[in-house]
């Protein structure tokens, strides 16, 4: 069966067949065609304890499950649409940037916590991130939100990456990711850049960042 097709930077269509289903972010169906049905989720297959870890902390996305046999149009919010295509690896990603995923993808929660500790913990709530961040892993496709589109910077042992927190979207590979902090006089000065807080990616892998710092 065919992947997913940009209609346009802000649209996208989306197979649905018989072991093809995907899940979608709940409100961001534009149109269909063929005999095709959206059901509500509370996991979207990331099992029951991370949706309800993610529901208490107020991190829930509303998600629908699709199936029947046609095809999809989806977008939100005027927003652009990037594809990204797992091969056996993971992608690691805002809830709320998730516009539509194959069903065949293995989904988790993973606590900030469990990636740099305290500190991961820090990053989430200083960034607006929160606690939670969402895992895919498995062989499909993955269609994320951004606010101007995104662009993939690679990430190596010798080449890490620092981003801003607002512009990050997501990143994949093996790769490690911790909050810095760039203040120095200028900034205890107010004559700073006010970018006082970085991402700083390093391992190997791809980070994508967003061509704006607006949160959704």
């Amino acid at each position: 069966m065919p992947g997913y097709s940009p209609i346009n930077k802000k649209m996208i269509q989306v197979p649905v067949g018989p072991g093809s289903e995907v899940f979608s972010k709940r409100g961001a169906m534009l149109a269909y065609v063929g005999r095709v049905s959206f059901e509500p989720t509370a996991t979207a297959g990331q099992g029951i304890g991370g949706a309800l870890g993610r529901a208490m902390a107020g991190e829930h996305a509303p998600m629908m499950r699709v199936t029947g046999q046609g095809s999809v149009m989806f977008g939100h919010g005027g927003m652009e649409v990037s594809v990204v295509d797992l091969a056996g690896d993971q992608l690691f990603v805002e809830a709320d940037r998730l516009l539509v995923h194959d069903a065949s993808l293995q989904v988790g929660t993973m606590f900030m916590g469990e990636q740099g500790g305290l500190s991961g913990m820090v990053r989430g709530q200083v960034t607006g991130q929160g606690l939670f961040t969402s895992t895919l892993s498995g062989h499909g496709s993955v269609a994320l939100l951004s606010h101007g589109g995104v662009i993939e910077l690679p990430i190596s042992p010798q080449r890490p990456v620092h981003v801003d927190p607002q512009a990050y979207v997501a990143h994949r590979g093996q790769v490690q990711n911790k909050l810095s902090t760039a203040l120095g006089w200028r900034d205890m000065m107010g004559r700073g850049s006010g970018e006082a807080f970085q991402l700083e990616l390093s391992g190997s892998g791809v980070v994508y960042v967003q061509a704006s710092e607006r949160k959704i």
